[in-house]
């Protein structure tokens, strides 16, 4: 078992999903309450991962954070380091894939709450951060989980992106998946029959927690 590229693997999940935390939330709730018509194409684009090759996305990306690039050239004079072939790389690379897996469920969790408490809440005089912040995240709280819950696993399984940016360096880059991708080019079938019984067991506690969590909202 490759340790190191699971300790890896959690620490870029963790970081993952609580990017898109911060930032899918608010976002989120924007798209769920606009009436701007020019929200659609903007839907478009974050679902865009999840019909888009993750070797075309990886592409793209390892073009715009490559140290020849203006990104890359910033980010190497500010931090120090380069983002292609390292981990805020396969950083950037998960919280793009990942984003429709965490903002779309928010989107929705918000959509369909009922804006008649929120009206009521304001007409009572509550600021809309306090009504945000008692009314809405409460009301919402099993949606989000669930989009926070899909993030967090499907990081945790992101294969193509993360070989395209990261390359495969141990202790850097080199997540599960790909260590499982080193056992099976190296013909160490049991050591990643191993490591994908782990993630199997994994995917189906994910998979059951999201179910008894969309069980709940409907039951409520």
């Amino acid at each position: 078992m490759d340790w190191g590229a699971i300790w890896l693997t959690i620490r870029l999940a963790t970081a993952t999903t609580l990017i898109l935390f911060v930032v899918g939330i608010p976002f989120a709730y924007w798209l769920a309450m606009s009436r701007w018509r020019g929200r659609i194409l903007i839907e478009a684009v974050v679902a865009l991962p999840l019909v888009l090759p993750p070797t075309v996305l990886g592409f793209y990306l390892l073009l715009a954070i490559g140290p020849h690039s203006p990104l890359g050239r910033l980010a190497e004079t500010v931090i120090g380091t380069r983002l292609a072939f390292s981990f805020y790389g396969i950083l950037i690379g998960a919280v793009l894939f990942n984003l429709p897996f965490a903002v779309r469920p928010f989107t929705a969790a918000f959509s369909t709450m009922d804006r008649r408490l929120i009206e009521a809440s304001w007409c009572l005089g509550v600021s809309r951060f306090e009504t945000f912040r008692r009314i809405t995240l409460p009301l919402c709280w099993p949606g989000i989980l669930t989009g926070l819950i899909l993030t967090f696993a499907h990081s945790v399984g992101e294969f193509g992106v993360a070989l395209m940016v990261g390359g495969n360096i141990p202790g850097s880059t080199r997540t599960i998946s790909i260590s499982i991708y080193d056992d099976v080019q190296g013909l160490d079938y049991a050591a990643a029959g191993r490591t994908s019984l782990v993630l199997l067991v994994f995917a189906f506690a994910v998979m059951g927690a999201t179910q008894w969590l969309n069980r709940r909202e409907v039951t409520e």
